[in-house]
């Protein structure tokens, strides 16, 4: 079998034994707003806000620095 098939089941088994022993409801509360959802949930928001906020932190130092690059090749 291919490994990253292999990688992928195991991590897979993982993220659905974490669910299934998450499911406590918890409230959630910013300012005059709140909500309540699973432990799994608030967590997966949680990681997917982190990982949008750093891939478009990392585009934008890109975009700096290859503007920079063209401003000093002129």
């Amino acid at each position: 079998m291919n490994s990253r098939l292999i990688l992928a089941l195991i991590l897979g088994s993982l993220a659905v034994i974490f669910i299934a022993q998450n499911v406590v409801v918890v409230e959630i509360s910013f300012l005059y707003w709140k909500a309540s959802m699973s432990s799994a949930l608030l967590i997966f928001f949680t990681l997917m806000t982190g990982f949008v906020l750093g891939w478009l932190l990392h585009s934008y130092h890109l975009y700096r620095r290859t503007k920079n690059e063209l401003v000093y090749h002129r």
